[in-house]
This record gives structure tokens, C-alpha cells and sequence, in this order.
């Protein structure tokens, strides 16, 4: 999504030609865009109770002496606190020559931006722990490789009003903010959040066109909201455009795409929860990338999270040296089983322009699932995916276990290796590979 679309600015839709402008009411927009600029204005006193590790109250009481409990617990407090810049990371981390370099001189939209208890998590003199590598901006991003782009996903295209990208028939993606908690540094979204200038700010003007276009789209039975992260708005605007969605009718599913349960635990108050339970049924994908985020932190938002009633799905961006390998991916979704998120989607890593030294191969991928099923339970299994440059969406991959016909038999190979026939009289599925040469299980 361009920054032109981000700050309001009008996009005309791609979707069919000689399409009019959504009709809506100045009015009532004007009355709407009034109703929201005032919410949040008074805010109620937080409530600030959440465990906290001990390995996380050791570093807080080291970098930031004089921090209390209620103090790091507060969600405000960590936002306004998040790390932002080459002078912020020296004092967290030993920076290696390279990352350093690259902090000091970074200019432009994806800035550095952790928080202080997400970087309680991250290795301070080894530049290579993993969680460390996906947030401390390096020299790498500087390498564009052939294929890259800043709009791999070529959602600009697909832009039919200020926010929503509407690709596929009967769901939109709604970018809600250009604002994260934390910036990862393959982000697919990398040319728009964090825009230069300070973070994308709220926009009643955008909301208002948005929710216009969605009023007039019947067709639409599915928002996606994302961003920018959906869960850093404050309780009483995300209410206000909830309520807003559930007005209309015709939109049954609701969903929220957020890294915050993660990165940012604290945000998941009791008095969010309960305003999200007000607007069932919400679904969740939340962004997890590595076993090191379990925390007793993460542990009690996901909690939380589940006991409203909602949902809770995974997704994961399969990334080289990261997380691509059985030993790391299978302790990820167990670990999420057991805090009652279902491994969702595992993505191959989008082609962003200098994200290169992110990206596995696509084997490696299959190899991953390969390593997962039938040797764990079918639950902790996600879908494999590439989501196709130039906008063509989702594409699901998985290890072929068809190995080709035996008359009547279809030839299937399971988990082991082990081949085995399944009668299929008249059936012609793997009609065009050769008979395997070694023996039938059953033979």
C-alpha cells in the first residue's frame, strides 16, 4: 500500500471497469469522522496486572533502573519506551559493525522499532539469536536480489479505497493503521508502516472512505484487518470501527491479523478482552516466529485471549537460519497447541525488496511439513504457502504423495516412505508417473 493511500488520499478501484464511486452520505460521514475524533479523549485508569519473568525483570531492572512493575506492565509505557534508534539499540545491545552502520544511516518508511520487552527476548552480544536478527535493522537490506519489489504482493493494484485491498470475491483486507508495536524487517508492508515523518497517524477521514466502500460492496462477507498492527488502536477507536463493521449485515466474518500477543503482551488487557468479547464472533492470526516468544508474558495474553471465546490461529514466515528447521518448528506448534493456538499457515517469505538473507527455498518449506506430519499430531500441521508475486494470491503447497497407478490401485506414500495401493476403479489420479519400481507395502 502506497503512503499516499495511508495518509487518505483516493484510489480508484481495480476491480471492474467503469465501476462508480461508492455512494455515501457527506453528512453522515462528517457526523462519523466528528464521533470518532472525540473517542478517546478520557481515558479509565489501565489495569496493569500481568506476570512477569524473571529473565525479563532482570534486564528491565539492568536497562532501565528505576522502571516498576506497573510501569513495565503498562502497554503505554512500552510503546512510548520502544527502541527507535542507532542510540536506543547501544544501549540494549552490543551492535556489530553492521548493524550499526545500517541504524545510523536508515532513513525512511520501516524503522527500527522494538519493545523493551520484546527485547528482553533477543540476544544482547550475539547479533545472530534469531529474534534479535528479524528487528535489529542490518547492512543486508541494502542487497536487492532479481524478483525483489516493494509491492511484491502488488496490493497498490488492488487498492479500491484508502485502506482496503479487495482481491479475492467476498473478503477485503483492511489496513486500519500503518502503526506497529514492533517493525520486523521483512515485512511485506516494509514501503508504507512507520511512514517518515512519525508513524502513520489515525485517520477518521480514511476510516470513513473505507467503511463507505464496504457499505456499498454487498458482496464483501469477510474483513481482514491488518495494517500496521489492528491491536495498537486504542480500545475505544477499535470499538468504534468494530461496531461500525457489525452494523452492516451482510459482513459475517470478522478477523484480525496482529504480532502483538507476542511482542507486546501487556496490551492484552482484561478491559480490551472484554470489548472484543462485545463484537463475537472474531477470529485471530497471530504472528509467531520462534519458540523463544513463549514467556509466561505471552503465555497469559494468549490465555486471556482464548477465554473471551475467540479462535486463535498461527501464522508463521518460514525464514532461513531463523526458524527453518524440524528442531525449532516442531517445539513452535506444539508450543502454540498447548496455549490453544492452531498452527495456521506457515509462509514462504515474500519477495521485499532487500529481504533476501531472510529467504529459504521453497524445498525447504515441504521439507519442514515433511518433518511434521504423521510424526506429530495433525493439529500441530500448518499449511504450507506461497502468496504469489503480482497479486495472485495464496498458494498452497504440500510433499506430493501420489506415486502413480497400479491398474485399479492408487499408488499413495505415507509418512515413512512406505508405499501402499488404494482400490480406485475408473480413476485416473497419477495415471501419468511410472509405476514405482520397489514393493507394495502389503507385498
Amino acid at each position: 500500500m502506497s503512503l499516499q493511500l495511508l495518509r487518505g488520499q483516493t484510489a480508484k478501484s481495480p476491480l471492474r471497469a467503469g465501476q462508480e464511486k461508492p455512494a455515501a452520505s457527506t453528512v453522515l460521514q462528517s457526523q462519523n469522522a466528528k464521533q470518532l475524533t472525540r473517542i478517546g479523549k478520557a481515558k479509565a485508569k489501565p489495569r496493569l496486572s500481568f506476570p512477569v519473568g524473571e529473565e525479563t525483570r532482570d534486564f528491565y531492572r539492568r536497562i532501565y533502573p528505576g522502571t516498576t512493575t506497573a510501569e513495565w506492565n503498562d502497554w503505554h509505557w512500552q510503546f512510548q519506551a520502544r527502541i527507535r534508534s542507532a542510540a536506543d539499540l547501544e544501549k540494549v545491545f552490543i551492535l556489530s559493525e553492521e548493524e550499526r552502520a545500517a541504524a545510523t544511516r536508515h532513513k525512511g518508511p520501516l524503522p527500527v522499532g522494538i519493545t523493551p520487552y520484546y527485547a528482553s527476548l533477543m540476544g544482547r552480544d550475539d547479533p545472530n539469536e534469531p529474534l534479535r536478527r528479524t528487528h535489529v535493522i542490518s547492512t543486508k537490506e541494502d542487497i536487492v536480489l532479481p524478483g525483489e519489489s516493494i509491492d511484491p504482493l502488488a496490493e497498490d493494484h488492488d487498492t479500491a479505497a484508502p485502506g482496503i485491498v479487495h482481491r479475492y470475491p467476498d473478503r477485503v483486507l483492511f489496513l486500519t493503521t500503518g502503526t506497529c508495536s514492533t517493525y520486523c524487517r521483512y515485512c511485506t508492508r516494509a514501503r508504507a508502516v512507520g511512514n517518515p515523518g512519525g508513524e502513520y497517524q489515525f485517520s477518521p477521514k480514511q476510516w470513513e472512505q473505507a467503511l463507505a466502500y464496504l457499505e456499498e460492496h454487498t458482496e464483501v462477507r469477510d474483513v481482514l484487518m491488518s495494517g500496521g498492527d489492528p491491536f495498537s488502536i486504542a480500545d475505544e477507536k477499535l470499538d468504534y470501527l468494530l461496531t461500525r463493521l457489525r452494523k452492516m449485515k451482510h459482513i459475517e466474518f470478522l478477523r484480525f491479523g496482529t504480532k502483538i500477543p507476542m511482542v507486546l503482551p501487556q496490551r492484552i488487557t482484561k478491559d480490551f478482552v472484554k470489548m472484543l468479547k462485545k463484537h463475537h464472533p472474531l477470529f485471530l492470526s497471530i504472528h509467531v516466529t520462534h519458540p523463544r516468544e513463549f514467556t509466561p508474558e505471552t503465555t497469559e495474553s494468549l490465555n486471556r485471549l482464548a477465554d473471551a471465546g475467540i479462535p486463535l490461529g498461527s501464522q508463521t514466515v518460514l525464514m532461513k537460519g531463523i526458524n527453518d528447521d524440524i528442531s525449532i518448528m516442531k517445539p513452535l506448534m506444539h508450543g502454540l497447541l498447548k496455549r490453544r493456538v492452531k498452527p495456521y499457515y506457515l509462509y514462504q517469505p515474500d519477495p521485499v525488496k532487500g529481504s533476501g538473507h531472510f529467504r529459504t527455498n521453497v524445498e525447504k518449506g515441504l521439507e519442514i511439513i515433511e518433518g511434521l506430519r504423521g510424526f506429530t499430531t495433525g493439529y500441530a500441521t500448518p499449511i504450507f504457502a506461497v502468496d504469489a508475486p503480482g497479486g495472485g494470491g495464496k498458494i498452497q503447497l504440500a510433499p506430493d504423495c501420489i506415486v502413480g497407478r497400479d491398474g485399479d490401485n492408487l499408488l499413495l506414500r505415507n509418512f515413512e516412505g512406505v508405499v501402499y495401493a488404494y482400490p480406485d476403479p475408473g480413476g485416473t489420479l497419477g495415471a501419468d508417473k511410472r509405476k514405482p519400481k520397489h514393493k507394495l507395502a502389503a507385498e
